[in-house]
């Protein structure tokens, strides 16, 4: 089954007086990159989220953070003298500067002195953290479950999708062969009045002449292969959207090799209703490649 590289999941709960919650947040990219945001004090955490998540996907830029928070009574917040002095001395050498170059300081309150980082400080951190780190860990692989079956919800409307694009582009060319077909006799007739035009009407006209210039048009002008190949990418695609794994990459690359032979049948079009056709299939070719790059 198809999956998307976007996605969202998370989980939350409190153990030992801590609330706790995980946030997995993904979207597309061209590999793998898993950014961490752990608090650092729960030892051994991060290389166990790391290698999970590395099993469990293969691409896209996917941000994982947990955030880990005193609870109840445990964790009331305590005064941290050391720190408060640290900051109140620095208030004093700030003012004591400020007031050396004439210049007067409002003051700061008890309320903005508190909410300093680190004056305020809750003692829960547990001494043992294995406990806890299993418990969170239970809880992550519960959430990247969640984020994996929201990737797979979202590829499979995603497969969708491409799906129906391909169906337009296969339709688009077969109505490019059928101009094809049609503008083989308007070549033909254009040809031979462009030479009526030019030659003495007593002379007549040189049928092999004509059919050489016909072949050499011909030449310049046939879209088989384009056609052909347009057909193989519809196929592979196809193949593509059944496998297994992890497939955007070389659906990225398909849809770079579909551009290429709409743009080569646009170029060689010689009849304004197959460069439409041409002009059309780009069109639903970019489209296509928009969706894909979601694919994982």
């Amino acid at each position: 089954m198809r999956q998307s590289m976007t996605g969202f999941a998370s989980r939350s709960g409190e153990t030992a007086g801590l609330r706790w919650g995980w946030d997995l947040r993904g979207v597309n990219g061209k590999g793998l990159e898993l950014r961490l945001r752990l608090p650092d004090w729960i030892e051994g955490l991060e290389p166990l989220v790391r290698a999970a998540a590395q099993k469990a996907l293969a691409r896209g830029n996917v941000q994982v953070s947990l955030r880990v928070q005193g609870g109840g009574e445990e964790s009331a917040a305590e005064l941290d003298e050391a720190v408060l002095a640290r900051i109140l001395s620095a208030m004093a050498r700030i003012e004591g500067a400020a007031s050396g170059q004439g210049l007067v300081l409002s003051p700061s309150s008890a309320a903005q002195v508190v909410a300093l980082r680190g004056v305020l400080s809750v003692n829960a951190t547990p001494a043992d953290v294995a406990p806890l780190r299993a418990e969170l860990m239970a809880a992550f692989d519960a959430a990247l479950a969640d984020f994996g079956e929201m990737r797979r919800r979202e590829g499979a409307a995603l497969a969708e999708i491409l799906t129906g694009q391909l169906r337009e582009i296969e339709a688009l060319v077969a109505q490019a062969a059928e101009a094809v077909e049609a503008r083989r006799d308007e070549q033909s007739e254009r040809l031979r009045s462009q030479i009526a035009r030019v030659l003495d009407p007593a002379q007549g006209m040189d049928e092999a002449r004509i059919a050489q210039e016909l072949a050499l048009i011909a030449v310049k002008s046939d879209v088989t292969e384009e056609l052909d190949r347009l057909t193989a990418h519809i196929g592979a695609a196809r193949d593509l959207l059944t496998a297994e794994g992890a497939v955007g990459r070389r659906l990225d690359f398909l849809m770079q090799e579909f551009n290429r032979e709409a743009n080569t049948l646009c170029s060689k079009s010689g009849s304004a209703a197959l460069t439409q056709i041409g002009l059309t299939l780009k069109t639903v070719i970019d489209q296509m490649r928009e969706q894909v790059q979601n694919v994982e």
